[in-house]
């Protein structure tokens, strides 16, 4: 039995429920988990609950102010409630922390409203540039 792509798309949310509902507990249990707490953030992003996702990212930014990669989960959740200007910023911090993939920067979807942004595209070109790409 083949399943409809509606039917399988389902299914994935509810895994990604789960999931988040069983992370949740663990975040509750252990608050300084940082890996099940970005794991967290993750899972509600995509389950487009963005809201959420920005307050799980604060959070860790919070816990881990020198990690570069909590930083630029933070440009993502911001870039996809449409806080451009947050998100660029919180972006610029992940550089400066030593963030340095320019072109998962430009290939990842949830930065696609800011591509236009011209400090967007100058910390790409810092990047590139630094890379010689």
């Amino acid at each position: 039995m083949r399943l409809s792509d509606r039917a399988r798309s389902r299914l994935n949310d509810c895994g990604l429920e789960f999931l988040a509902s069983f992370l949740d507990i663990e975040v509750r249990r252990n608050p300084r988990n940082l890996d099940a707490l970005a794991e967290l953030g993750h899972a509600l992003t995509r389950l487009g609950r963005h809201e959420e996702g920005l307050t799980v990212d604060r959070r860790l930014v919070r816990l881990a102010p020198d990690n570069s990669t909590v930083h630029y989960n933070l440009a993502c959740s911001l870039a996809l409630l449409g806080r451009a200007g947050d998100a660029v910023g919180a972006l610029q911090r992940a550089v400066e922390l030593g963030y340095d993939d320019a072109e998962h920067l430009i290939a990842d979807e949830d930065l696609a409203d800011l591509r236009e942004e011209p400090r967007f595209r100058e910390i790409v070109r810092r990047l590139r540039v630094i890379h010689g790409v």
